[in-house]
């Protein structure tokens, strides 16, 4: 892991900034929050924010990818557009596509088969990233929203920031949880393994609430709604709470015997305000074949 010192030139900055002006870094900004959310970065030892200011002799540490991803090319990949004008564009990810490229997935990405059908895509934003507002796990299934402007990319991560924007996801747990509940608990880099996400007290703020849709003998449907949207989030509430979510690789168990194909986990509501013109916007994808086959095993194994 690399230090800065923060000297004088840099004192009263954003850390997003901080980083990005610092040579010893040498990165685009969007880059730095990249690697700040991604908890790859630390701030005296603690898990920061991007907003947040830095002083004069504060430490900032972090760790650079192993390999930093080339600029995404177009790549003809089927593609489930749910709704297109020319602000937006809102797609129905499929399960085992990586949003955008990164070490390890070069190419393949959301992003590869989004130039492909949206070329203008290229100037928005990140060019790892462009016009992407928000993510989905490699094996998370559902609606995400893509911009096709700079004016809609800032409103769009503004509604986001704020929590105007809401974004409602069905699990299948293991367990049986109350009907209702809320899980408040700051999420970070796990210290043991810096490869998965943790609550830990040093996290980033992070809140997920939930509802039972229906119960079964050994597992639960869930819906469940982001108040903030940090890595990993509901797969790491699920499990902190004792109730993983089924097919989790990474935080679920490790004796799943379900016939899943990847985590049952599926963004199914997207809610938004238009970008131009600030209509109140409501999309909705229903479950994959996979997971649907799965809720008709378990309710047939659940009944009398």
């Amino acid at each position: 892991m690399a230090r800065l010192m923060v000297g004088a030139s840099l004192d009263g900055q954003r850390l997003d900034l901080a980083l990005s002006s610092s040579a010893e870094f040498g990165r685009s900004r969007s880059f730095a929050q990249d690697m700040i959310d991604r908890g790859l970065v630390l701030l005296n030892g603690r898990v920061p924010k991007a907003s947040s200011r830095v002083h004069t002799g504060d430490a900032i540490d972090f760790e650079m990818p192993a390999s930093l991803p080339a600029v995404p090319e177009p790549q003809s990949i089927p593609l489930d557009v749910v709704y297109e004008d020319e602000d937006i564009i809102v797609v129905n990810k499929a399960r085992g596509m990586v949003v955008h490229p990164a070490a390890g997935n070069r190419s393949g990405t959301l992003v590869n088969a989004l130039l492909a059908r949206f070329p203008d895509l290229e100037a928005i934003g990140d060019k790892i990233r462009p016009g992407i507002v928000h993510r989905l796990d490699k094996d998370t299934t559902g609606l995400l929203v893509v911009a096709r402007n700079e004016q809609a990319l800032k409103h769009l991560q503004e509604q986001i920031k704020a929590r105007q924007a809401r974004r409602t996801y069905v699990a299948l747990v293991w367990g049986q949880p109350p009907a209702r509940g809320a899980v408040d608990a700051p999420i970070g880099r796990d210290p043991r393994n810096r490869k998965r996400m943790a609550v830990v007290s040093s996290g980033r703020p992070a809140r997920t609430t939930y509802e039972v849709i229906e119960r079964f003998e050994k597992h639960t449907l869930l819906r469940v709604t982001l108040d903030t949207g940090r890595t990993h989030q509901i797969r790491v509430h699920m499990s902190h709470i004792g109730h993983p979510v089924v097919g989790d690789p990474v935080y679920g168990r490790r004796k799943d015997r379900l016939d899943m194909d990847g985590q049952a986990l599926h963004a199914a509501e997207l809610r938004i305000q238009h970008p131009r013109t600030h209509v109140p916007m409501v999309f909705s994808a229903p479950l994959r074949d996979g997971f649907e086959a799965v809720l008709a095993q378990l309710r047939r194994s659940s009944s009398p």
